[in-house]
């Protein structure tokens, strides 16, 4: 078996694992959440990912239009059914989803994203007739009006009716078998043995250690009054957007992304030698979605029919030119497309890992983009620029806090106002809450990689070359932070070969 297969395999058996045990955790799920649940999924894989390069990509869309009320009222009776078991969802969480649902059906139905994008998307398809595409956009108006909208009301007051039964307590600790779901969940996004007490002692040493960095260069820029949270709201507000809910501000910053994009592709050249070879475009998310949307990033399809997508939501409290260049590398050059649009192009994986059939893991897609972040610091693209490099920090800090708030949130008790006093803002948390360990997986990730790399470093010396670590690194995949160690092992001995 070549090294390779064994990978594969080795792959295989731990995703499988991850199936079955998550069969005794299936019931601790939060069905119907703004973040994971249907009424989610369904726009973003219609209105985002479809693509609609030909007539019979319009038409199937259409189809795939006709199956939304069918798949939400599926959620709508798994909604139901936990909630005779007695497992419900916060009321914040209802509460929130209750309102993103009621703006996705607020508009007319010719108005609503799946009726709308799907118009201004078929106006870029040369070969498609005027009066067919007025047909296929008529049928999509249809379907929203008299099985989707009805769909989601029936959710709506599933959802309504749940309310008083539900409480304000936020962690998996109450629910049955709370802490070894939650234990799980740590495994699964970490893919590590941590415990939550181990995490959280984490999360507060590197709190610690970042906001002292910061501290020194706010002290460079002459920012010495007040706490280090206190200066970075004052800066975060300073470089604001006039008017952040204008359509010239909203405008504005999309441009920005994209200006700050392209210069990333080209600094990148000197970090990478093999680049996708699939492009990536920034978009807003659509405003529903935009109270609770965090920012992401799609995966072209294996057919490069469309780009890579990075998504944006233009909220008020993101509107500003502060850690807007991170966030851009992030999800972006070098971060998430660089490192998940090779995977798809690459064609010597086999299918379940090209695909990611099984899923992502979360410490090593996570982990990359964070380490992206990083890499730009450390590569001196925030040269002359410290309020950069101090946005840079800031999500860096954000990433140990997430440490703290998600253990503490579901092992210590905390409540959700008790992370918001953290520092983590209201839609944050609520991602934390029905998305238990995701969160951890940034930071763990990186400091993974970053140990692999100085361990590869060490052993080669003056042979190293970061542009052979990084392929090694996007080729291994989305693995498992053991299998990467044993993934660099194996590199460094090719390495030492050759020396």
């Amino acid at each position: 078996m070549s090294e390779d297969q064994r990978l594969s395999a080795d792959l295989m058996q731990w995703q499988l694992q991850v199936i079955v045990d998550e069969e005794q955790f299936l019931d601790e799920t939060f069905p119907l959440n703004q973040f994971r649940g249907e009424n989610r999924a369904l726009v973003d894989a219609l209105v985002v990912t479809h693509p609609l390069r030909i007539e019979r990509d319009a038409e199937n869309y259409v189809a795939a239009l006709g199956q939304v009320s069918a798949r939400i009222e599926e959620a709508t009776a798994e909604a139901h059914r936990l909630a005779a078991k007695g497992i419900l969802p916060p009321n914040f969480i209802l509460r929130a989803t209750i309102e993103q649902m009621q703006r996705f059906i607020a508009t007319p139905p010719a108005q609503n994203p799946f009726v709308a994008t799907f118009a201004q998307k078929m106006t870029a398809i040369p070969s498609l007739p005027e009066e067919r595409r007025a047909q296929l956009q008529s049928q999509a108006q249809e379907i929203v009006e008299i099985q989707v909208y009805p769909a989601w009301k029936q959710a709506i007051a599933l959802l309504e009716s749940q309310l008083p039964q539900a409480t304000g307590d936020a962690g998996l600790w109450r629910l049955n078998n709370g802490a070894a779901a939650y234990a799980y969940f740590l495994r699964r996004s970490t893919t590590t043995s941590m415990t939550p007490d181990q995490i959280h002692e984490l999360g507060l040493r590197q709190v610690a250690t970042i906001a002292r960095q910061m501290d020194q260069l706010l002290g460079r820029l002459g920012r010495v009054e007040g706490s280090v949270r206190d200066r970075i709201r004052k800066l975060r507000q300073e470089l604001r957007y006039p008017n952040p809910t204008s359509d010239e501000s909203r405008a504005r910053i999309m441009g920005d992304i994209e200006a700050i994009l392209r210069d990333a592709e080209k600094r990148a050249a000197l970090l990478f030698d093999r680049t996708p070879k699939t492009p990536v475009v920034a978009q807003p998310y659509p405003r529903f979605q935009e109270a609770n949307a965090a920012a992401s990033y799609s995966t072209p399809p294996i057919d490069g029919s469309r780009p890579g997508i990075f998504q944006f939501p233009l909220r008020i409290q993101l509107m500003s030119k502060f850690g807007l260049r991170s966030l851009v590398y992030h999800e972006t050059v070098p971060g998430h497309h660089y490192d998940l649009a090779q995977v798809v192009e690459n064609k010597q994986l086999p299918a379940f890992r090209q695909l990611g059939i099984f899923g992502y893991i979360p410490a090593r897609v996570e982990g990359w983009g964070l380490y992206a972040e990083r890499l730009a610091a450390e590569s001196g693209w925030y040269d002359a620029d410290l309020e950069g490099l101090l946005g840079q920090l800031a999500l860096e800090v954000f990433r140990a806090q997430r440490l703290v708030v998600d253990t503490g949130l579901h092992a210590k008790h905390w409540t959700r106002q008790q992370a918001i006093d953290y520092g983590i803002e209201a839609a944050e948390v609520e991602r934390y809450v029905v998305m238990p360990g995701q969160a951890t997986a940034y930071m763990i990730g990186e400091l993974k990689i970053l140990e692999l790399r100085e361990n590869a470093k060490a052993a080669l010396g003056d042979k190293f070359s970061l542009k052979e670590f990084h392929n090694m690194v996007i080729d291994t995949g989305t693995v498992p932070l053991e299998i990467l160690e044993r993934q660099t092992n194996a590199y460094i001995a090719r390495a030492r070969g050759r020396i």
